[in-house]
Protein backbone atom coordinates (compact mmCIF):
# COMPACT_ATOMS: atom_id res chain seq x y z
CA UNK A 1 0.00 0.00 0.00
CA UNK A 2 2.79 2.43 0.90
CA UNK A 3 4.41 2.18 -2.52
CA UNK A 4 1.11 2.99 -4.22
CA UNK A 5 0.53 6.01 -1.97
CA UNK A 6 4.06 7.17 -2.73
CA UNK A 7 3.47 6.96 -6.49
CA UNK A 8 0.31 9.07 -6.27
CA UNK A 9 2.05 11.58 -3.99
CA UNK A 10 5.05 11.90 -6.31
CA UNK A 11 2.84 12.27 -9.38
CA UNK A 12 0.77 15.01 -7.74
CA UNK A 13 3.92 16.77 -6.50
CA UNK A 14 5.32 16.67 -10.04
CA UNK A 15 2.18 18.33 -11.42
CA UNK A 16 2.18 20.97 -8.66
CA UNK A 17 5.85 21.66 -9.38
CA UNK A 18 5.36 21.83 -13.17
CA UNK A 19 2.38 24.18 -12.87
CA UNK A 20 4.25 26.40 -10.38
CA UNK A 21 1.41 26.14 -7.89
CA UNK A 22 1.76 27.34 -4.30
CA UNK A 23 2.94 24.16 -2.53
CA UNK A 24 1.87 25.26 0.95
CA UNK A 25 -1.63 26.17 -0.24
CA UNK A 26 -1.95 22.87 -2.12
CA UNK A 27 -0.83 20.86 0.93
CA UNK A 28 -3.28 22.80 3.10
CA UNK A 29 -6.17 22.12 0.70
CA UNK A 30 -5.37 18.42 0.39
CA UNK A 31 -4.97 18.14 4.16
CA UNK A 32 -8.30 19.88 4.72
CA UNK A 33 -10.02 17.46 2.34
CA UNK A 34 -8.33 14.43 3.92
CA UNK A 35 -9.36 15.65 7.39
CA UNK A 36 -12.94 16.09 6.18
CA UNK A 37 -12.99 12.51 4.90
CA UNK A 38 -11.50 11.24 8.15
CA UNK A 39 -13.98 13.16 10.31
CA UNK A 40 -17.14 12.39 8.31
CA UNK A 41 -17.98 8.70 8.34
CA UNK A 42 -20.97 9.34 6.04
CA UNK A 43 -18.82 11.05 3.41
CA UNK A 44 -16.20 8.35 3.71
CA UNK A 45 -18.85 5.65 3.24
CA UNK A 46 -20.37 7.31 0.17
CA UNK A 47 -17.03 7.71 -1.58
CA UNK A 48 -16.00 4.12 -0.84
CA UNK A 49 -19.36 2.47 -1.53
CA UNK A 50 -19.34 0.65 -4.89
CA UNK A 51 -23.16 0.87 -4.99
CA UNK A 52 -22.96 4.69 -5.27
CA UNK A 53 -22.66 5.75 -8.89
CA UNK A 54 -19.36 7.25 -9.99
CA UNK A 55 -21.19 10.31 -11.32
CA UNK A 56 -22.69 10.95 -7.87
CA UNK A 57 -19.30 10.66 -6.20
CA UNK A 58 -17.79 13.19 -8.60
CA UNK A 59 -20.76 15.56 -8.13
CA UNK A 60 -20.24 15.35 -4.37
CA UNK A 61 -16.51 15.99 -4.82
CA UNK A 62 -17.27 19.01 -7.02
CA UNK A 63 -19.59 20.44 -4.36
CA UNK A 64 -16.93 19.98 -1.65
CA UNK A 65 -14.19 21.54 -3.78
CA UNK A 66 -16.42 24.50 -4.62
CA UNK A 67 -17.33 25.05 -0.96
CA UNK A 68 -13.65 24.85 0.02
CA UNK A 69 -12.62 27.19 -2.79
CA UNK A 70 -9.93 24.67 -3.69
CA UNK A 71 -8.12 24.40 -7.00
CA UNK A 72 -9.34 22.54 -10.08
CA UNK A 73 -6.08 20.59 -9.98
CA UNK A 74 -6.89 19.27 -6.50
CA UNK A 75 -10.35 18.31 -7.71
CA UNK A 76 -8.86 16.40 -10.63
CA UNK A 77 -6.34 14.63 -8.38
CA UNK A 78 -9.00 13.50 -5.92
CA UNK A 79 -11.22 12.41 -8.83
CA UNK A 80 -8.34 10.17 -9.98
CA UNK A 81 -8.16 8.70 -6.47
CA UNK A 82 -11.90 8.00 -6.62
CA UNK A 83 -11.65 6.55 -10.15
CA UNK A 84 -8.82 4.22 -9.12
CA UNK A 85 -10.42 3.27 -5.80
CA UNK A 86 -7.59 4.85 -3.80
CA UNK A 87 -9.64 7.44 -1.91
CA UNK A 88 -9.32 5.34 1.25
CA UNK A 89 -5.57 6.11 1.17
CA UNK A 90 -5.96 9.89 1.01
CA UNK A 91 -4.48 10.37 4.50
CA UNK A 92 -1.29 8.48 3.69
CA UNK A 93 -1.07 10.06 0.24
CA UNK A 94 -1.42 13.52 1.81
CA UNK A 95 1.41 12.87 4.26
CA UNK A 96 3.70 11.51 1.54
CA UNK A 97 2.76 14.43 -0.74
CA UNK A 98 3.75 16.91 1.98
CA UNK A 99 7.09 15.13 2.50
CA UNK A 100 7.71 14.99 -1.25
CA UNK A 101 7.13 18.73 -1.64
CA UNK A 102 9.35 19.44 1.39
CA UNK A 103 12.16 17.43 -0.20
CA UNK A 104 11.75 19.28 -3.50
CA UNK A 105 11.78 22.64 -1.74
CA UNK A 106 14.78 21.77 0.46
CA UNK A 107 12.86 21.74 3.75
CA UNK A 108 13.91 19.46 6.58
CA UNK A 109 11.37 18.53 9.26
CA UNK A 110 13.04 18.67 12.70
CA UNK A 111 11.50 17.31 15.89
CA UNK A 112 13.22 18.88 18.86
CA UNK A 113 12.82 17.65 22.44
CA UNK A 114 14.29 19.67 25.28
CA UNK A 115 14.27 19.38 29.05
CA UNK A 116 12.47 22.73 29.34
CA UNK A 117 10.67 25.12 27.05
CA UNK A 118 13.21 26.94 24.88
CA UNK A 119 13.10 30.72 24.58
CA UNK A 120 12.52 32.32 21.18
CA UNK A 121 16.21 33.25 21.00
CA UNK A 122 17.29 29.68 21.83
CA UNK A 123 14.93 28.27 19.20
CA UNK A 124 16.23 30.68 16.58
CA UNK A 125 19.85 29.87 17.42
CA UNK A 126 19.21 26.12 17.33
CA UNK A 127 17.37 26.37 14.01
CA UNK A 128 20.22 28.42 12.51
CA UNK A 129 22.70 25.72 13.54
CA UNK A 130 20.47 23.05 12.01
CA UNK A 131 20.30 25.01 8.74
CA UNK A 132 24.11 25.13 8.73
CA UNK A 133 24.37 21.38 9.41
CA UNK A 134 21.70 20.22 6.95
CA UNK A 135 22.00 22.89 4.27
CA UNK A 136 18.19 22.99 4.21
CA UNK A 137 15.45 25.22 5.51
CA UNK A 138 14.29 23.78 8.83
CA UNK A 139 10.69 23.42 9.93
CA UNK A 140 10.87 22.64 13.62
CA UNK A 141 8.34 21.29 16.08
CA UNK A 142 9.16 21.42 19.77
CA UNK A 143 8.28 19.27 22.76
CA UNK A 144 9.45 19.00 26.34
CA UNK A 145 10.94 15.91 27.95
CA UNK A 146 12.03 16.40 31.56
CA UNK A 147 13.85 13.05 31.37
CA UNK A 148 16.56 14.65 29.24
CA UNK A 149 17.82 16.52 32.36
CA UNK A 150 19.16 19.33 30.16
CA UNK A 151 20.04 20.12 26.55
CA UNK A 152 18.07 18.87 23.56
CA UNK A 153 17.58 15.97 21.17
CA UNK A 154 16.96 16.77 17.51
CA UNK A 155 15.51 14.29 15.02
CA UNK A 156 15.68 15.07 11.31
CA UNK A 157 14.45 12.11 9.32
CA UNK A 158 16.35 9.10 10.64
CA UNK A 159 19.24 11.18 11.98
CA UNK A 160 19.35 11.96 15.71
CA UNK A 161 21.53 14.69 17.20
CA UNK A 162 21.67 14.07 20.95
CA UNK A 163 22.89 17.08 22.90
CA UNK A 164 21.04 16.13 26.06
CA UNK A 165 22.64 15.67 29.46
CA UNK A 166 21.07 12.22 29.65
CA UNK A 167 22.66 11.32 26.28
CA UNK A 168 26.06 12.62 27.38
CA UNK A 169 25.84 10.66 30.65
CA UNK A 170 24.90 7.51 28.71
CA UNK A 171 27.86 8.01 26.36
CA UNK A 172 30.21 8.53 29.31
CA UNK A 173 28.83 5.38 30.96
CA UNK A 174 29.54 3.36 27.79
CA UNK A 175 33.07 4.77 27.54
CA UNK A 176 33.81 3.84 31.15
CA UNK A 177 32.35 0.35 30.71
CA UNK A 178 34.36 -0.16 27.52
CA UNK A 179 37.73 0.75 29.01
Amino acid sequence: MGAVAGRYARAFAEVVDERKMDPEKTVAELTQLADLLRSSQELHNVLLNPAVEHKQKISLLDAIIKKMGASKLLRNFVAVLIDNKRISQIGEITERFRRELDARMGIAEARISSARELTAAERKSLEQRLVAVTGKTVRATYSEDAGLLGGAVVRIGSTVYDGSVRGQLEKLKQEIAGS
